[in-house]
């Protein structure tokens, strides 16, 4: 039994479906039992308090783990003793800089270091921005034709969450994956701009990006998330600490086959963009 945190966010919601299509049997960590696919079991618990997750974890050989909770080391330590026998550890790139001056980074590092010292087979995932970002686009989207967004300079090699999660069902179900760490991108280096009109080509539409200086930029984010946070993002795409950019190999090797192009992420979610 493999249990999947997050189970219907960006990545979890996909590895949740590709388990259960491949006949493995997958639990689902979930608020709302009613959103996971038929047949797969549906369970509750607070990732931010371990004790809570040993209903979930009860007969569990494989977790799926996301990064940054209060009690990483506690919630290993939890499913090893209800006999998991390996985790997948979700993390970012910025990890591999090692400054804990920067929040993200601060709690992907400390994440991963409890996953290293769980006792547990550990493969640690570090992906580059979610082609699903664009979703965030959408308001914008159904006002008009124009996307307004911060750090216009900041190319990545977006990756779509179905390919990050193809990766994590390889590491969680074959062997010859404990002890590695994979930076995982997509196939292309791609500037805001780049995605607004692919985007728009998908849709047929004629949109437009610009993008926010970095004064109004930091005043709007800074309504929708804590300051430290908000740092943390300028360090990255703005006094450049992070590169997402580079185009990585590391999808195709484990998987067998390419990642997604944006393009082909966009068509496949173009009906929510109408």
């Amino acid at each position: 039994m493999i249990l999947v945190t997050g189970a219907t966010g960006n990545i979890g919601g996909e590895l949740v479906r590709q388990l259960a299509d491949a006949g493995q049997p997958v639990r689902a960590l979930v608020r709302d039992r009613t959103a996971v696919p038929p047949g797969v079991e549906a369970v509750t618990g607070d990732l931010n308090d371990p004790v809570s997750l040993r209903q979930a974890l009860a007969g569990v050989t494989g977790v799926f783990l996301l990064p940054g909770y209060q009690d990483m080391p506690g919630v290993l330590a939890e499913a090893r003793q209800a006999g998991a026998r390996r985790v997948i550890q979700l993390s970012g790139m910025s990890a591999g800089n090692g400054d804990m001056s920067n929040a993200i980074t601060r709690y992907m590092v400390q994440s991963e270091q409890a996953a290293r010292d769980s006792g547990l087979a550990w493969t640690i995932v570090r992906p580059a921005a979610f082609m699903s970002n664009t979703f965030q686009w959408l308001p914008q989207l159904r006002a008009g034709n124009v996307v307004r967004a911060p750090f216009p300079q900041a190319r990545a090699a977006v990756i779509d969450p179905a390919d990050i999660a193809a990766l994590a069902a390889v590491a969680l179900t074959a062997a010859g994956h404990s002890g590695a760490v994979y930076e995982v991108s997509g196939p292309q280096s791609l500037a805001p701009s780049n995605r607004v009109a692919i985007l728009g080509e998908v849709l047929g539409r004629d949109l437009r990006f610009e993008g926010q200086p970095d004064d109004v930029a930091r005043a709007e984010m800074s309504q929708a998330m804590p300051a430290k946070y908000v740092d943390a993002f300028f360090s990255f795409y703005v006094d450049g600490k992070l590169d997402e950019s580079r185009v990585l190999p590391t999808v195709a090797e484990v998987t067998g086959r390419p990642p997604r192009t944006f393009r082909q992420w966009a068509e496949a979610h173009a009906d929510a963009f109408r």
